[in-house]
Formats: structure tokens, C-alpha cells, sequence
């Protein structure tokens, strides 16, 4: 295959950057997204050019950290997948393809196709934990969780922190992040003691750390590699109303 590719340079966070086109050829319809990347930058390199900075670590779909935008959508066109799991087949031989990072206030860009989720780690600082002194740690077998709750709890665990959910919102809302990770510990007894406080602390959180408001468009859950429902954030929404009265309504 060979791929015209429109790629999003930026040097650092204070520079301008810009749309540049780049050319691939001889690329295999087996690999993914990042070795077609990697084969461009062994270009560039040859070359003597600045290789393309994007960001990876485990290219299995489970640490989040390859987050680009691929001909506007986020992590590329396979649902269900993040851009290091999307392969070449789902493009032609020719096909132009724009690569940029996250658009996003609370993302700003770092270099080229790498942005600053840091975001999320202060978010999560805020109250996504639990913290209540239960003393010695008791076997998790001894703790009765209903079924359905515990598989709620795994639904809503299974997010990343990838942030295809607020590249994906045309609010640049994180509230798919700030439900999932709200949902998880709430449906579990252990995190329910704390979860009034944990919802305002992380909402408030949310707010400053300059995410946009979510209006209900579930471009999010469409985006999210892991499928996460937006039913979270329904849940969330309750539990923040509730959490003014000074409890917590369940779903």
C-alpha cells in the first residue's frame, strides 16, 4: 500500500504549528496504525528529518497513550479499538489520511501528535479513591457484592483514561472519564461511604481543570475503546443532585 499522509507537526506547546504531508509506500495491510508510523519515521530519520512525536507504551489497547485523531475521529475508524489496535486494512492503497492529536483546553499540546492528559491525574487526585479506614484488609470473597453491581463496577473499570472521549465531544467534556471512574467505586460497598464527597470533589475538579459541560450527544461513548456506556454519566448526574441532599440514589 501506499498512503498520503497529512500529519499535524508542532514543535512545542508555545509554537505554531501545522498540517505537513508526508508519503508511505510498501506498507503491509496487516499492520497496525503505530508500525506505519514507525516505518515513516525510520523514513525521516534516514533522511536526517525530525521524526514524527506521538506517544505509546504497551500497543495492546490497554494503556490509552496512543491518542490521535484519524481523519477526525478518535483513535481511528475501528470501533471498539484503540489507534495502536486499528490496522491498515481498514484503509486503500492512495488513501490521504490527516493524523492530529486531541483538541482539547484541558490537552494542551505538547509536541506534534502528543498532549498533556495530566488533566485526568489531578481529577482522579481529587477523590478517586477510597481512603476510609477499614482497618486490615479483608479478603474479597468475604465481602458480599450482588452480581449485577459487580459487573457494573468491572463495565465502568475498564476505562483507560485515554481521553478519546473528550477529543470526541464537540464540548471537549470529560464526563465519560469522571463517570467511569465515579461509577466504579460507587457501585462498590467500599467506595459507597465516600461517594457524595467523591462526586463533588471530582466534579469541581472536572470544572477547573477547563472540560467543557456534557449535553447529553454520546459522541463519547461512541469513541471509547472500551465501549463505556453513557448511562454513566446519567448515574452521576444523580448522584451529584444527590449528593446536595446528602445521599446517594443508586441506579
Amino acid at each position: 500500500m501506499k498512503l498520503n499522509l497529512n500529519i499535524w507537526r508542532q514543535k512545542n506547546r508555545t509554537e505554531a504549528g501545522r498540517m505537513t504531508a508526508y508519503t508511505v509506500d510498501h506498507i503491509s495491510e496487516d499492520m497496525s496504525f503505530l508500525e506505519m508510523m514507525d516505518m515513516l519515521n525510520e523514513d525521516l530519520i534516514k533522511k536526517g528529518e525530525e521524526p514524527v512525536a506521538f506517544e505509546h507504551d504497551c500497543r495492546e489497547g490497554i494503556c490509552g497513550s496512543c491518542s490521535m485523531m484519524v481523519n477526525g475521529q478518535a483513535h481511528g475508524p475501528e470501533r471498539g479499538a484503540t489507534t495502536c489496535q486499528v490496522h491498515m486494512r481498514s484503509f486503500t492503497d492512495g488513501e490521504t489520511i490527516v493524523i492530529e492529536p486531541w483538541r482539547a483546553a484541558a490537552f494542551p499540546v505538547i509536541r506534534d501528535l502528543i498532549v498533556d492528559r495530566s488533566a485526568f491525574d489531578r481529577v482522579i487526585q481529587s477523590g478517586g479513591y477510597v481512603s476510609v479506614n477499614t482497618g486490615g484488609a479483608k479478603d474479597a470473597n468475604t465481602i458480599p457484592v450482588p452480581k449485577p453491581d459487580a459487573e457494573r463496577a468491572m463495565d465502568s473499570a475498564a476505562c483507560i483514561g485515554c481521553g478519546a472521549c473528550v477529543a470526541a465531544c464537540p464540548n471537549a467534556s470529560g464526563m465519560l472519564f469522571l463517570a467511569a471512574k465515579t461509577g466504579h467505586l460507587g457501585s462498590l460497598p467500599q467506595g459507597q461511604a465516600e461517594q457524595k464527597d467523591r462526586v463533588r470533589k471530582m466534579v469541581a475538579a472536572h470544572d477547573r481543570e477547563g472540560f467543557g459541560h456534557c449535553t447529553n450527544i454520546a459522541e463519547c461513548e461512541a469513541a471509547c475503546p472500551k465501549a463505556i456506556s453513557h448511562d454513566f454519566i446519567v448515574q452521576l448526574n444523580r448522584d451529584y443532585v444527590g449528593s446536595a441532599a446528602g445521599k446517594v440514589v443508586k441506579g
